[in-house]
């Protein structure tokens, strides 16, 4: 199928596509910036804020679906920037999928977050719910079908902004120190990219999860405070660990999940990368980077 999916070079994006490419589609990664895991003649530099540019790559491609991995996707960040974020993550979403609908484009996947589900998360979780319900509109006016992807805490080796795992390793490496604004009893259930990658290129075959919401996270349990002691024991036990509590109120303490009267079916990924393995790759990736920039 003719793919293409926006963000693609981002954090997760560029997972999403490497997976689609692999299994044979014909993609095309839209975003501000190249990467290199991407190859040049499958990018298309684009502002998702520029209608323009929008309407351009529709008319000039032929797409049988659009996934939209584009926008803020660090909470954070969105706490500071409440209006870019509703600009990047709710009008560049409605240019893409008007779009669709105009092109005939067969399926939309719009990538949400646990925190659309959740009363915490801020202008980030209001932006990726507001998105939802405008991707659910569209289905109902405009019969387009889509899939919402609820990505929980996603990880891996590669050196991007949002990958909290990765920058947590790689200031532990220098500093010697971990901090953190919580108690350390918060639970995650970490998703490798990869595991990730793979699930949102799953739900593309057939039509199981057409007009579906879907949460996908990894299928082990952790506290923070046991993952930061993980890697103080893979790095010798050579870490001071300072836990603050007093600086954690935008983030869920234990589940994400808020009573709604909708709810969303969970995937997760079988088999999947192990934390251990994964904590371990992070940590040798992190450490290769700063013995190079030194």
């Amino acid at each position: 199928m003719s793919i293409a999916v926006f963000g693609g070079t981002g954090f997760l994006g560029s997972y999403v596509v490497t997976e689609l490419l692999e299994r044979g589609h014909n993609v095309i990664a839209l975003d501000i910036e190249e990467s290199a895991y991407i190859p040049s003649e499958k990018f298309i530099k684009i502002d998702i804020l520029d209608k323009e540019q929008i309407e351009k790559v529709f008319t000039d491609n032929k797409f049988d679906i659009v996934y939209n991995l584009a926008g803020y996707s660090s909470l954070d960040n969105a706490v500071n920037n409440p209006v870019s974020t509703f600009e990047l993550n709710v009008i560049g979403n409605l240019n893409i999928i008007d779009q669709c609908v105009k092109h005939n484009v067969k399926h939309f996947v719009f990538a949400s977050s646990a925190y659309a589900m959740s009363n915490k998360g801020s202008f980030y979780g209001l932006s990726k719910l507001s998105s939802e319900k405008i991707v659910e509109e569209y289905k109902e006016k405009f019969d387009l079908d889509y899939t919402i992807l609820r990505y929980g805490s996603v990880y891996s080796d590669r050196d991007f902004e949002n990958n909290y795992i990765f920058n947590l390793v790689k200031n532990a490496i220098r500093s010697r120190e971990i901090n953190h604004a919580g108690d350390g009893n918060e639970i995650r259930e970490y998703i490798h990219a990869l595991d990730a990658a793979k699930l949102s290129a799953d739900i593309i075959n057939g039509d199981e999860y057409k007009n579906k919401h879907l949460v996908l996270t990894g299928v082990e349990r952790i506290k923070r405070g046991d993952l930061f002691n993980m890697i103080n024991e893979i790095l010798g036990d050579s870490l001071k660990i300072n836990l603050s509590a007093d600086g954690y109120k935008n983030h869920y303490k234990y589940t994400p999940y808020s009573f709604t009267p909708e709810t969303s079916q969970k995937l997760t990924p079988n088999p999947y990368v192990d934390m251990g393995q994964g904590l371990l790759a992070c940590i040798q990736q992190a450490h290769d980077i700063i013995k190079n920039n030194e």
